[in-house]
């Protein structure tokens, strides 16, 4: 069954905090839009595929959508709960919601010359088993179906083993799907990945009493919250090395040498790997005190699974209940057809910063930069600006 919705401005792809942000600015401008958002909420990653000890990493001046600031009241460092209830506030202060259809997974999006218009193709999975196509039609398209599309989990010999009722009986998820260490209590437990997901669903484990071990294979920096926020202060006064340079001697001090609990640090500094590779530093919650004391056991990379047994690359093995994957999202936008010119075949933007944002006949992107919801909420701006600009011009 096929349904051809009314055509709009701007069509955006994904209900995150970048569409939102994009959604608001728009809405500001008087330009009109659609949302569609495979998602049956807004801000899905937050509302649903979050633990609920998270807490934004960075301080809540770099951390705002466009137009509409933190409560004075909330604390520096925004928790879950208290994100969740602002991004309610921001969708109706802006009335953002009318707009968005939610579960619409985007088939293909392709621009016709012929009209000068985005064509996309939605499947509406709303009525399970009633296959419905929907087709948008509008000047611009928007990519912001963000950084954490779809989650990862690294194929390892013998995973398949480790959940199966006849070798093993381990449970196995993604830290999408994790959301407190009650359910965990004495039981073994290992994290695969040292990011802060990683580090963090490691130290909650560890506070419900669950076994835990936790697996670092690259170096990594860690830093505290309030280093990272200094060294965006200092940004806008001394050089960019300088800041790194005392990041790892801040680090040094207050954390001492991580090499020796198997956390190498790298060569390159914290802020420089952010910006080269994309690479965030950890930012420790308390997971390096568990870590010295014994309580969350470092172990190195994997080499196999074998039913309940987890054998290491140091070839030492290990019996697990449950194993979480802290490994990241892969990025898709394979949906988007017959233009090259702004995204790879990663979902990463082919320009750099702070180019990034604009591609060809109407396209764009936002949130792919790499710099957070402080990034994203730049993007929004710009586009919607753009958009204006093409629009009513002067």
């Amino acid at each position: 069954m096929k349904e051809q919705a009314a055509g709009v401005e701007v069509i955006m792809v994904g209900a995150g905090t970048s569409g939102l942000a994009t959604a608001a600015c728009l809405s500001l401008q008087s330009i009109p839009y659609v949302i569609l958002e495979r998602e049956n909420c807004y801000a899905s990653i937050w509302k649903k595929y979050s633990y609920d000890r998270l807490r934004l990493h960075l301080a809540k001046q770099f951390c705002q959508l466009p137009h509409l600031p933190f409560p004075s009241s909330y604390p520096m460092f925004v928790s879950r709960a208290q994100f969740i209830e602002h991004l309610d506030h921001y969708v109706s202060h802006f009335n953002i919601g009318p707009s968005i259809r939610y579960q619409r997974s985007v088939e293909s999006a392709s621009y016709d010359e012929a009209t000068n218009m985005w064509n996309v193709k939605a499947s509406n999975l709303l009525s399970p088993g009633r296959e419905i196509e929907e087709y948008y039609s509008g000047r611009f398209l928007v990519v912001a179906s963000g950084e954490t599309t779809n989650p990862f989990t690294p194929d390892i010999r013998g995973l398949c083993s480790f959940c199966s009722s006849a070798t093993g009986t381990g449970e196995v998820i993604h830290s999408t799907q994790y959301k407190n260490g009650k359910p965990y209590g004495g039981k073994n437990v290992l994290v695969v990945g040292s990011g802060n997901s990683g580090m963090e669903i490691a130290l909650d484990l560890a506070n419900h009493a669950a076994k835990t071990s936790l697996v670092v294979r690259s170096p990594v920096h860690v830093l505290s919250r309030e280093m990272v926020y200094l060294g965006v202060v200092l940004f806008k006064y001394v050089p960019f090395g300088w800041v790194d340079t005392l990041m790892v001697m801040l680090s040094r001090l207050v954390y001492g040498d991580l090499s020796k609990y198997g956390i190498p640090k790298p060569r390159e500094g914290p802020f420089f790997m952010k910006a080269a590779y994309g690479k965030y530093p950890v930012i420790d919650a308390g997971t390096c005190e568990k870590i010295k004391s014994g309580q969350i056991q470092v172990l190195p990379g994997i080499e196999s699974i074998r039913g309940n047994e987890v054998v290491f690359e140091n070839g030492h093995s290990h019996h697990f209940d449950s194993i979480v994957f802290c490994t990241g999202f892969k990025r898709s936008t394979n949906w988007l057809k017959g233009d090259d010119s702004m995204l790879n075949d990663d979902g990463i933007p082919k320009q750099s910063y702070p180019n990034h944002w604009k591609g060809k006949n109407g396209l764009y992107c936002v949130g792919l930069s790499g710099r957070g919801l402080y990034g994203a909420a730049v993007d929004a701006q710009n586009i919607a600006d753009h958009i204006n600009s093409i629009l009513r011009p002067c």
